[in-house]
């Protein structure tokens, strides 16, 4: 079960690792995007860093349970949820870099991530 969140952390770190590409080579260029301030490129950089923070959760998950050997039926939705949030936060970020009303839709990402967190506690390990 927690290879499907050793993949998704891998495929997380290259979608990163991609992402970074176009945000690296304009940088120097201060107006590029509306400028170092502007929301678009706030929004950009956040999904590009977002695909690394939850490819590192994803592997978190993984390694716990696979240290602590904890059943499927404890970690079939955890996992789950890592993985939608780890889809949705870059998604939502670079939605919203282009449509400001995308925002609402953050909703998702936090509470996949609360959830997950919260029933991998709840369930495996206390």
């Amino acid at each position: 079960m927690e290879k499907i969140n050793l993949l998704a952390a891998w495929i997380g770190i290259l979608a990163g690792l991609c992402s970074g590409v176009p945000l690296g080579l304009f940088f120097q260029n201060e107006s590029w995007l509306g400028g170092y301030d502007s929301w678009k490129r706030r929004l950009l950089r956040l999904g590009h860093i977002s695909f690394f923070g939850l490819a590192f959760l994803n592997l978190a998950f993984a390694a716990t349970v696979s240290y602590l050997k904890l059943p499927i039926a404890d970690i079939f939705w955890p996992s789950r949820l890592f993985i939608v949030a780890a889809v949705a936060m870059p998604s939502v970020c670079f939605l919203a870099a282009f449509n400001k009303s995308c925002r609402h839709l953050f909703f998702v990402p936090v509470l996949s991530l609360l959830g997950a967190t919260g029933l991998l506690l709840v369930r495996g390990m206390l």
